[in-house]
């Protein structure tokens, strides 16, 4: 199958096309930063959710990366990239109204919620696969380490003000209400795509089916150690981490006495971590090389998590809105950080014609986990008690550390050795010259998991 679409390789800058992309994500980052904190709690404080069922919420919104990723990144790769991000950002917009109809009708139910919520993130595998692999179009390979950064840092803004907003939200219009926020904002994402005028041509029929072609991209990303190490890093990481996050709030409330406004606060400050790693990847690359940087962050948002269970809930509320909030921007940092430098390796070590693929079959695994880590959650905090449960989970996510450590990636100095290493041009004529530095501006992903 031949690429999706022409991939733009310009010598200016990166133009109005790559301008509303970014103002799309910027819109629905906001929108899901909010929903994050505002479902799981609707589920705890209207619904009364237990610490299991807040797990199962929390499973619900990632099972789909475990089902339908791989059949996805197929569609994707035979398909025009931006009509499945549009399709994708006015379902959630729907899906969420809905959430907020059946809440302030008072006939909103825990099965129902996770169902709603199993659709909503079905949706959300269709847009993340189809934005990862659309973005080189809009942007062109050349550029791609400038659009990536300023996505990464978008990302990182609103984790500062999407929480802040939600807490607010939430103890001003109650948390069903705030929910109306994210549908504002899949809206606006989906006016801002329609507005993209590059030109995305039919994909070109390979004459295969969708079976062989699955294939393709898995073997695509078994073959290439580098490829494997970075799925192995996000994987664990992710697993992990997922367990903690369902468990810090539910702790948080319950245990150390916080509000949604002050979760919202404590959210919102630690991303302060994440915007200042975003902007500062470029520059940390070139001077301690690539496989340092993953080193690094590795530990420090590893360690940042697995301190979250030592802090006693005798403090006062302000001691614990300062503490929490600096682990979450040590943690933010190094997530962010470690983000800008995977996504870039993998979209430089790969060829457009099977880039939705490999995209795909990087999040079935490294995002499928993210459903395990929150049932694990659950469950660790049913068994043994929120506390407990992150302690034990923060001794796993410490294996991450021993992964990159082990793995290929501690070995890169220049993200550009990947690239000629490998063979793999990006795309053939259209990919990044091996003499421009992919580290000479911020590279880097939306999502703060990879």
């Amino acid at each position: 199958m031949k690429a999706s679409a022409p991939i733009r390789r310009s010598s200016s800058g990166l133009g109005a096309d790559f301008r509303r992309l970014w103002g799309a994500q910027g819109a629905s980052s906001v929108g899901a930063q909010v929903g994050d904190l505002a479902l799981p709690l609707l589920a705890v404080v209207v619904l009364g959710a237990s610490a299991g069922e807040v797990g199962l919420l929390g499973a619900a919104k990632w099972v789909p990366f475990l089902l339908l990723a791989l059949p996805l990144g197929v569609l994707v790769d035979r398909s025009r990239r931006r009509r499945i991000l549009i399709v994708a950002d006015l379902a959630r917009a729907l899906l969420t109204v809905v959430i907020v109809g059946l809440a302030v009708a008072g006939v909103l139910t825990l099965p129902a919620l996770v169902g709603l919520v199993l659709l909503l993130g079905a949706f959300t595998v269709a847009f993340d696969v189809s934005y990862q692999s659309y973005l080189p179009t809009v942007a062109g390979r050349s550029h791609l380490e400038r659009a990536n950064g300023r996505l990464q840092a978008t990302a990182a803004v609103a984790q500062i003000g999407g929480p802040g907003m939600a807490g607010l939200l939430v103890q001003t219009l109650t948390a069903a209400w705030a929910l109306i926020a994210p549908a504002a904002t899949y809206l606006v994402s989906a006016l801002a795509l329609t507005s993209i005028s590059t030109r995305e041509h039919r994909p070109v029929p390979s004459g295969r089916g969708a079976l062989p072609e699955l294939r393709e991209g898995l073997r695509f990303v078994r073959r290439d150690r580098f490829l494997v190490a970075l799925v192995g890093f996000a994987a664990i990481y992710n697993l992990f981490a997922q367990a903690i996050t369902v468990l810090f709030t539910v702790h948080a409330v319950r245990e150390l006495g916080l509000d949604a406004g002050q979760l919202g606060l404590i959210f919102g400050l630690g991303a302060v971590g994440a915007v200042a790693a975003a902007a500062s990847a470029p520059v940390a690359v070139r001077r301690f090389g690539a496989g340092a940087v993953l080193i690094a962050c590795a530990v420090a948002e590893s360690i940042a998590l697995s301190m979250l269970p030592l802090v006693p809930a005798s403090w006062s509320s302000a001691v614990l809105v300062a503490v929490l909030a600096a682990a979450f921007a040590l943690n933010g940092a190094g997530t962010s950080l470690s983000s800008v430098v995977a996504v870039t390796l993998r979209q430089l070590r790969t060829p457009d014609e099977v880039l939705g693929r490999v995209n795909a079959t990087m999040r079935w695994v490294s995002y499928g986990v993210v459903a395990i880590g929150a049932a694990l959650g659950g469950g660790l905090g049913e068994l043994v008690g929120t506390r407990a449960g992150m302690a034990i989970a923060g001794a796993g996510v410490m294996l991450t550390v021993v992964w990159v450590v082990l793995s290929p990636l501690r070995s890169i100095r220049d993200p550009r050795e990947l690239v000629d290493a490998s063979g793999v041009s990006g795309g053939g004529p259209e990919a990044a010259h091996p003499g421009s530095s992919p580290c000479g501006d911020a590279v880097g992903d939306a999502p703060q998991v990879r």
